[in-house]
């Protein structure tokens, strides 16, 4: 398939299974997938090198989902890099509109479906 090619993905999670899952289903893309399990990391990565995609998990060590959201506002303002993908086992509603109110293009919650995420982060990197 590899129609991503030249793409960076950045995926955000500190459940390496979650990670390895996600990697093996975005592997077709042709993308550049690079991750890391937390969340100040993800804030250096992303200001170092914006990636085309973020799959971002809520609850993170060092800093959760929503704080990295909120330092990278301007950025994502400004630019509209990168879009972001929220994933995580947090069933409350307030934390999607919170999510939504930081600019979140999709949220998903854990458990989900691993096609759930291949198709937005397909609509996601067609636009950018």
């Amino acid at each position: 398939m590899a129609k991503f090619e030249g793409k960076k993905i950045l995926i955000v999670d500190d459940d390496e299974d979650i990670v390895i899952a996600i990697k093996e289903a975005l592997a077709d893309f042709g993308a550049d997938i690079t991750s890391t399990g937390n969340g100040n990391d993800a804030v250096d990565k992303i200001n170092q090198d914006t990636p085309d995609l973020l799959v971002l998990d809520q609850m993170l060590p060092g800093r959760s989902g929503f704080l990295v959201l909120e330092k990278i506002r301007t950025m994502r303002k400004e630019t509209g890099k990168p879009p972001v993908i929220m994933i995580t086992a947090n069933p409350g509603a307030r934390h999607k509109v919170y999510a939504e109110t930081l600019g979140v293009d999709c949220y998903i919650n854990k458990p989900f479906r691993m096609d759930k995420l291949v198709k937005a982060a397909e609509e996601l990197l067609s636009k950018a």
